[in-house]
């Protein structure tokens, strides 16, 4: 049986999803009563987003290539980074990581492919929503992304980092984060939005909204089993 590593506590609240969800979508396809193996790092949250505010890309991608080696080295086979922000620096990441990696963006990307999405929102953190890592993937598929303007992205951003990764889901802060949704709509017609933040899904997932999300946890635990069960 193949052990998936994953690089969590960025942040804790979706690493906690990540386990749940890896569990239930195995057990789903298997269907014979086993479970995954599953090895996780938790590292410290604070440093990496010391990191990436520095704007420290290249120590960012060496600390994760040190900690996929620790996953490696307890017996891992495949990885995943369980957030989006840290995808920044995938690409320098996954040419030195020790195990093949599974990329959030890529596995939305292959699933807004597949649902027939031409043109969609992005939530995330500040560094998610103003990079180019999204984009880039996403535009070699002909799919358009759009963001919400600036006072709406520092909204997100504020909440994101000063709520959900510390396990706060206040309705005041859903409502906010769906007129937000509506807002984004009502200018770009966008057909669905992505949730790329993996904290995201936890205020939201349930949400009674006008457009379908695109749950990157979900989807990207989705590529992990299939990996796994391959």
């Amino acid at each position: 049986m193949k052990t998936l590593g994953i690089i969590g506590g960025i942040g804790p609240e979706s690493t906690i999803d990540y386990y749940r969800l890896t569990i239930a979508t195995y057990r789903e396809q298997k269907r014979d009563g086993s479970y995954p193996t599953i090895i996780i790092n938790s590292i410290d949250l604070k440093r990496v987003r010391d990191l990436v505010e520095a704007g420290a890309l290249k120590e960012l991608a060496e600390h994760l290539v040190s900690e996929l080696h620790k996953l490696a080295r307890a017996g891992a086979h495949l990885g995943l980074l369980a957030a989006n922000t840290p995808h920044i620096v995938f690409d320098d990441v996954q040419q030195q990581s020790p195990i093949p990696l599974i990329s959030i963006v890529q596995a939305t990307c292959d699933s807004a492919k597949a649902l027939g999405f031409n043109c969609l929102g992005l939530f995330g953190t500040s560094f998610t929503m103003q990079g180019r890592f999204y984009p880039d993937v996403f535009s070699r598929q002909g799919v358009t992304l759009v963001v919400p303007d600036q006072e709406e992205q520092a909204c997100i951003h504020d909440k994101y980092m000063n709520e959900l990764v510390n396990g706060m889901f206040l309705p005041e802060t859903r409502n906010q984060l769906l007129t937000i949704v509506q807002s984004l709509k009502d200018r770009h017609q966008i057909d669905g939005l992505i949730l790329g933040g993996t904290e995201l899904p936890l205020i939201l997932r349930d949400a009674d909204a006008s457009i379908p999300f695109l749950d990157t946890a979900r989807i990207h635990v989705q590529a992990a089993v299939a990996k796994l069960l391959s």
